[in-house]
C-alpha cells in the first residue's frame, strides 16, 4: 500500500501554518460575534476537519450543525447543480449563521446554500472558508473569513480529498497530477 504522502506533489500549507490559520480566524470571529447567537454550519464531507478545530478556536458559547450537498458527483470539476443531501435540524429565525466550507472555487455551491439559508430568516449569513480559490470564481460571491487564498491546483488533505480518501493528511498538498488526469 502506498504511504499517504505519494500522492503529494508538495505541500501548500504545513500543520503549524493550519493551526495558525485557524487561530487567527477563531480570534477574529470570537470578536465580531461577541454578545450575538452563532450558529455554525459545516459543509459535508471536507469541512469536517476544518470545522473541528475553528470551533475550538473560537470563545463563544455557540451551536453546530451539518448540511450535505453534492455538487461533484465523481468528477473533479461542479457540475454547477447543487443537490441537498442532509438539512439542519433548528431554525435559523434568530441565530447569525455563519457557514464553514473546506474551500471555495467556482462559488456555485455556497452562493446556493448562503441563498437557501437568507431564505429562512436568520439575523445574518456569512461563509467562512480555510482556503479560497478566488480565479476559479464563476459567480459574484466573495467568503466573509479566508483561511488562506491558494493557487487553482487540486489541493487534498486537511479534510479534502480526491476520490473519497486523503482527507486525513495533516497538511494541504497538491496532488499529482498524474493520479487525476
Amino acid at each position: 500500500m502506498a504511504d499517504l504522502m505519494d500522492y503529494s506533489d508538495r505541500v501548500l500549507l504545513n500543520e503549524e501554518e493550519i493551526k495558525e490559520m485557524v487561530a487567527r480566524l477563531g480570534a477574529q470571529i470570537t470578536r465580531d460575534y461577541e454578545g450575538k447567537k452563532l450558529f455554525l454550519i459545516c459543509v459535508l464531507k471536507g469541512g469536517f476537519v476544518f470545522m473541528a478545530d475553528l470551533v475550538r478556536a473560537i470563545n463563544l458559547p455557540l451551536e453546530v450543525d451539518f448540511i450535505a450537498v453534492s455538487s461533484y458527483g465523481s468528477s473533479t470539476k461542479s457540475s454547477g447543480v447543487v443537490r441537498l443531501l442532509k438539512d439542519i435540524d433548528k431554525p435559523l429565525n434568530d441565530k447569525h449563521v455563519l457557514i464553514v466550507e473546506d474551500i471555495m472555487d467556482s462559488g456555485l455551491t455556497l452562493k446556493y446554500i448562503k441563498s437557501m439559508f437568507e431564505n429562512r430568516s436568520p439575523l445574518s449569513v456569512k461563509i467562512c472558508t480555510a482556503f479560497d480559490k478566488p480565479e476559479r470564481r464563476k459567480v459574484d460571491i466573495t467568503p466573509d473569513y479566508v483561511g488562506a487564498v491558494i493557487p487553482d491546483e487540486y489541493v487534498v488533505g486537511y479534510g479534502l480529498d480526491y476520490d473519497g480518501i486523503l482527507r486525513n493528511l495533516p497538511e494541504l498538498c497538491v496532488l499529482k497530477r498524474e493520479i487525476y488526469e
